[in-house]
């Protein structure tokens, strides 16, 4: 059974989708922000309808937006928010982005909801209830060997200019298929078993937040690529199926 607070998230995500969804293909005006990523209308006014919903429930929770910032951040519960995950998809006219609503408890994270309104496909999970794809639940795969291994790369930048690339380019060459899904994407193909691996570097929390509630329920593991756990200040992913995680993580530390 659903907890309050997965009901509001979803309900906020439901409401922001209606926000989202009038604007995609009519031309939204775009500006840069000082990150250089670009911000739209639609990205700021989803984020206030999420943050109204989120705050009607649950008004002493702390509030962490893409676009608007950090709120109450010493509450023990803080949600975390990006409004739409993919702005530049969303420019560009692809359906690649969502909405990404999680919650963070004492430290650790323990919703998450992934919806991708344009792309018809609405995840959640909550810690120890498993992780459900369009109302079905779903499992990561159960390959168990690289070279069987389906394997999705995004913002491949950073990486092709540090120490693993290398390391890297030896991985891929020992796996089954690379494609480069990215967003959302990869990690609702990963959570319901069509791919085995997803590598990421430059990213940030509200970018991996809510989905790495759903892997690790869909029976996933998710970390940085040292392995490390997903905190605030992360910044890369290695997220794979549990018998691959640990294979992947050694080839990328030899």
């Amino acid at each position: 059974m659903a907890s309050k607070e997965l009901k509001a998230a979803l309900e906020a995500a439901h409401a922001a989708a209606g926000v989202i969804n009038a604007f995609y293909r009519h031309q939204p005006r775009v500006r840069t922000k000082p990150d250089q990523s670009p911000v739209t209308e639609a990205d700021e006014r989803a984020e206030e309808v999420i943050r109204a919903a989120l705050q009607r429930h649950f008004p002493g929770y702390g509030f962490y937006g893409e676009e608007t910032g950090r709120h109450a951040m010493g509450a023990e519960s803080i949600w975390l928010v990006d409004p739409i995950d993919g702005t530049k998809s969303f420019v560009r006219e692809l359906p690649f982005f969502s909405t990404q609503i999680a919650l963070l408890r004492a430290g650790e994270l323990v919703l998450g909801v992934s919806n991708a309104s344009a792309y018809g496909e609405l995840a959640w999970a909550e810690k120890g209830s498993g992780a459900f794809l369009n109302e079905q639940p779903v499992r990561a795969s159960r390959v168990s060997e690289l070279k069987e291994a389906f394997v999705s790369t995004g913002n491949m930048k950073s990486l092709a200019r540090g120490r693993l690339w290398e390391r890297f380019g030896a991985l891929v060459r020992g796996v089954g298929r690379v494609r480069g899904y990215g967003d959302f994407l990869h990690y609702h193909l990963l959570m319901r078993g069509a791919l085995d691996v997803v590598i990421e570097s430059d990213v940030n929390i509200l970018d991996i937040a809510a989905l790495s509630v759903l892997v690790r329920e869909a029976g996933g593991t998710f970390t940085d690529l040292d392995g490390a756990p997903v905190g605030m200040q992360t910044t890369s992913v290695l997220a794979a199926n549990a018998a691959l995680h640990p294979q992947v993580l050694a080839a990328l530390k030899r």
